[in-house]
């Protein structure tokens, strides 16, 4: 389950928000946090946006402590009985959105009031239902503790604050000259060349013989000069994409250990 303030995707959230992941499965999250690592390090758009850094909780989504937070943004990927279903409300906030599947559909619940909730069905969908907590020693199921909302230290403030000044700048930067932002090339789609089939009477029988345009040879042409010039750009040596903020950090006056902590540690 993923429980966050604001909005679902870290990148929405902004670095000031909350996001959860809860899994029951301790393999899961493990490969949860090797992603999250890779696309902390390894990825291009990581420095495009803030990101809000999820924390992730190995347990059951269903024993959540009674005293924990609520959340603006709640989505479940598992199938909730309709007897959990109060359970899983009371998650909200007031104006916060619940999407879950149950019975068979994936709906989106909003709390509208402290006792008040509207429902809509999204689309016919089918889930694995959520495993039922298993009770300890005493008979009662043991409650899941969230991640705490800790204040951030100063120098996690600091580099979120530079960071977005120097995106910022760049951004009015790129404005000012007129420069538009480089949208990824689309593949050139093969064009797919049509035979046209002409019969011929021999004797009693009506055989079919192919018979080339004029068009399909030009389009024939068409195709082999485009896989002749694909084939040569595959063939150049792919440019690294430019990493504006990366070169705006390490232009800084500052010590080599500090403009490592300003981009993450990242390589590129």
């Amino acid at each position: 389950m993923l429980c966050c303030c604001w909005l679902y995707y870290p990148h929405c959230t902004g670095p000031f928000g909350i996001n959860h992941g809860i899994e029951l499965h301790s393999d899961v999250v493990e490969y949860a946090k090797e992603k999250l690592e890779s696309f902390i390090k390894n990825s291009d758009s990581f420095d495009k946006f803030e990101f809000c850094e999820p924390a992730f909780v190995v347990g059951n989504c269903l024993q959540i402590a009674s005293d924990s937070h609520q959340y603006d943004r709640i989505y479940c990927g598992a199938g909730v009985q309709k007897d959990h279903e109060n359970y899983m409300k009371i998650l909200l906030k007031v104006g916060g959105i619940l999407v879950m599947p149950i019975e068979d559909q994936l709906t989106q619940i909003m709390r509208t009031g402290q006792n008040t909730w509207e429902s809509k069905n999204i689309l016919a969908v089918s889930f694995a239902p959520l495993v039922q907590p298993s009770k300890n020693d005493n008979g009662k199921p043991d409650s899941v503790g969230l991640p705490p909302c800790a204040v951030r230290n100063l120098q996690d403030l600091a580099r979120i604050y530079i960071r977005r000044t120097l995106r910022n700048f760049i951004n009015d930067e790129m404005q000012a000259k007129g420069i538009p932002q480089r949208a990824p090339p689309k593949r050139k789609r093969k064009r797919v060349k049509q035979r046209i089939n002409t019969y011929v009477f021999v004797g009693n029988q009506l055989i079919p013989q192919p018979l080339d345009s004029e068009e399909d040879e030009k389009m024939e042409e068409d195709n082999k000069e485009e896989e002749e010039k694909d084939h040569s750009e595959a063939m150049k040596p792919e440019e690294p994409p430019q990493n504006l903020l990366r070169e705006k950090i390490m232009k800084l006056p500052l010590p080599e250990s500090l403009k490592a902590y300003l981009t993450y540690f990242r390589d590129k």
